[in-house]
């Protein structure tokens, strides 16, 4: 018999009967006398709940045992004469003080002598309630998860009815409150429908979905809001089984927006707006394929602003920014809407002329030299700036971007060299040639590295005496598997990589060596050393210059420096400056090949040079060629009334040598003497025993000049 048995039953128990009957129950039950309410008797399985021993709960009222005001009003009820029960969730104080829920039940029964007994039964619920607690943190921590996530999440079940949703969810669809709370499946599909661009596609996609339940789909959906949203469909299982399906929704529109601004800077010059280097090159690409599938061509311009350099340095880099705004506006009136203007980077444009051929180009070479001749006028300055353009035509001139890019920039460099302001066509090199170059630049720098390199020594020798006075350093250079390589092939190579600059650095250094070796075994010589018009401009020249005569303990005066017009005369008052911080210190410097350039008289006036030496193309035809022996006749005299000691080189005949001896020529060099010998054999052809004595002492303008014997 339960305890729920129990309550309108009229019984008389006796005490054994009583215990033997609540014993034989699995729920904590005991018995408390209505008359006095007083505990009659208990089970085990009361006193384990309680943690009492029974003598403790025996005779007990249950006034002393309530825990809660709703057991205390109970029993006073009881103790009036009340003989309803209770069916209640409460809670039980154990002996150790904690505190427990459980399932409490009261019920009153009769007993025949009019009296009875209130039966009171307890089931513990503890273990139910923690399991519910923790259930309900876990769903309150995923729903709390799931409305966090950026992303709307919707779970449905197999036929595809909503199961369950976040808030991303429906303000990423727009959907109405008053929708959801419906909780109407078809329409909120319907609104879902009716938000997108292609309402059919959507629903056919969605239903091949749902009829494939371990499908996994990730789809792209346009709003007709212009949002984009990305939907990723995944399977839901459970047990080994799917039971339904969770769709996660993403906005992309603000990151597809940020990746179209990112194209779009990557493609845009910041400063003028217009494409880039790598806008460009993708348009060339477009340009060929449209002129293969044509069979035409196109032309692409590189333009490259004159002088550029002197704007900044004048005016500020703020001037110089609004010269280049201009610029592009100007090259951008210069073509038609189908055309591209570029920035390249700095000074330097592109142009991509579509279906143009040679005349095409060269009209519109022309147009933007009239667009760059019109003044500047910025605030209250006005000036002119110029540009140099060069042309490479497709397919002529290269079959991709990167090599028409290169034929365009090597054709303007062509200008730039040949004074500026003017446009040029790219001439074709064999491929041959241009891969030919890099490799004998690649095996010159590991020449350097390797000690290849080696110099060799012209003597220079007074007409007046016989006697060598000087030495020309000459570079030589041998490679291993190629033999000699004579310096018209390495050296013009060196120039345009820059690569002349090291291997300069080494040829002053050595030869600088050389001398301070053959000065301490008592041969005072002078060495000749060429710089090229690279390694002049180098800001630190002078300062590596200074650093060579002191590491080798040379006297300054035993080296003379030969340097080349077009050194002097491309920024002459910059020349002028590093020229007289070498004469400072102390050393020799001449202009070599004289009469091959542009050099004014003012100009030699105004520089510290002690010699000028007469290129070896006008003494080849001495003295037959009435010419050659004019002008060497006119640089010698030139020479003389500025005071300068004057060398020829080329020398290889006796009348040549008889001829500018006669001319009053001072010194000169060649194979009529010597050529360029090794240092040993320098010493042996030098300092032999036959050699006439030493000259006379130097004729006062040489010693005025500072040359030493």
């Amino acid at each position: 018999m339960t305890p729920a048995t129990l309550g309108s039953t009229a019984i008389h128990p006796r005490p054994h009967h009583d215990q033997a009957l609540i014993d034989g129950l699995q729920e904590a039950v005991w018995l408390v006398d209505a008359r006095t309410l007083c505990v009659m008797a208990v089970n085990q399985a009361a006193t384990q709940l309680l943690g009492l021993e029974p003598a403790r709960l025996i005779g007990a009222s249950m006034e002393s045992l309530a825990c809660t005001a709703e057991d205390a009003l109970f029993w006073m009820e009881a103790a009036a004469g009340s003989r309803e029960g209770l069916h209640t969730d409460t809670m039980l104080r154990r002996a150790d003080g904690q505190m427990i829920w459980a399932a409490r039940r009261i019920s009153h029964m009769a007993l025949a002598d009019g009296d009875g007994v209130w039966l009171v039964s307890m089931r513990d619920l503890s273990r139910q309630r923690q399991h519910d607690e923790e259930r309900e943190t876990l769903l309150a921590e995923l729903k709390a998860t799931l409305e966090s996530t950026a992303d709307g999440i919707l779970v449905s079940d197999l036929a595809g009815r909503m199961r369950s949703f976040n808030q991303r969810f429906a303000s990423l669809w727009g959907l109405p409150e008053d929708l959801l709370l419906e909780r109407n499946d078809e329409a909120v599909q319907a609104w879902m429908r009716r938000s997108v661009v292609d309402g059919v596609a959507y629903a056919t996609r969605l239903a091949a979905i749902q009829e494939a339940p371990l499908l996994q789909t990730s789809d792209i959906i346009k709003l007709l809001d212009g949002r984009v949203l990305e939907r990723v469909s995944l399977p839901q299982w459970s047990r080994g089984r799917p039971i339904g399906r969770v769709y996660s929704f993403r906005d992309l529109s603000e990151k597809l927006a940020a990746s179209q601004r990112i194209d779009e800077l990557s493609h845009t010059d910041m400063l003028t707006g217009l494409p880039n280097r790598r806008a460009l090159a993708e348009r060339i690409d477009y340009a060929q394929a449209m002129a293969r599938r044509d069979a035409s061509g196109f032309a692409l311009l590189n333009v490259d602003l004159d002088r550029f350099k002197q704007i900044n340095d004048t005016l500020g880099h703020s001037y110089g920014d609004r010269v280049l705004k201009e610029v592009a506006q100007r090259l951008r009136e210069c073509l038609r809407e189908v055309d591209t203007v570029a920035r390249l980077g700095g000074d330097e444009f592109s142009l991509l002329v579509h279906q143009a051929d040679a005349r095409g180009a060269e009209h519109a070479a022309r147009r933007v030299q009239e667009a760059m001749a019109r003044p500047f006028s910025f605030d209250t300055l006005s000036f002119t700036v110029t540009c140099s353009v060069g042309i490479a035509l497709f397919p002529s001139d290269g079959g991709g971007a990167d090599e028409l890019m290169a034929s365009a920039e090597r054709a303007m460099h062509w200008v730039k060299e040949s004074g500026r302001g003017a446009f040029r066509f790219h001439q074709p090199r064999k491929h041959v040639d241009l891969l030919s170059r890099m490799r004998l630049d690649h095996a010159m720098r590991q020449a350097l590295l390797e000690g290849q390199f080696r110099l060799h020594y012209q003597p220079q020798v007074d007409l007046g005496s016989g006697r060598v006075i000087g030495a020309e350093a000459l570079l030589r250079w041998r490679d291993p598997l190629r033999g000699d390589i004579p310096p018209s092939e390495f050296v013009p190579v060196a120039e345009e990589s820059g690569f002349i600059v090291a291997i300069g650095d080494w040829v002053l250094r050595q030869a600088v060596q050389q001398a301070a070796d053959w000065l301490r075994q008592g041969r005072r010589i002078q060495v000749a050393v060429n710089v090229s018009a690279l390694q002049f401009q180098q800001s630190q020249f002078v300062e590596t210059v200074a650093q060579a005569l002191k590491a080798a303990g040379l006297p300054p005066s035993l080296l003379e420096l030969e340097l080349t017009e077009s050194i002097l005369l491309r920024d002459a008052e910059e020349a002028l400056l590093r020229l007289q911080a070498l004469a400072e210190l102390g050393v020799c410097m001449s202009i070599d090949d004289f009469g091959t350039g542009y050099s004014s008289l003012g100009y030699l006036k105004r520089f510290p040079i002690q010699r000028l030496k007469i290129d070896r193309s006008f003494i080849q035809g001495l003295p037959s060629d009435e010419s050659d022996a004019g002008i060497v006749n006119a640089v010698i005299q030139m020479g003389r009334a500025l005071r300068l000691l004057v060398i020829a080189e080329g020398v290889e005949t006796e009348a040549q040598r008889d001829f500018l001896a006669c001319a009053g020529c001072h010194e000169y060099q060649g194979y009529l003497f010597a050529p360029a010998l090794e240092t040993r054999a320098f010493e042996d052809k030098v300092w032999q025993p036959q050699l006439p004595p030493p000259r006379p002492a130097l004729s006062p303008m040489r010693l005025v000049r500072g040359r030493a014997a």
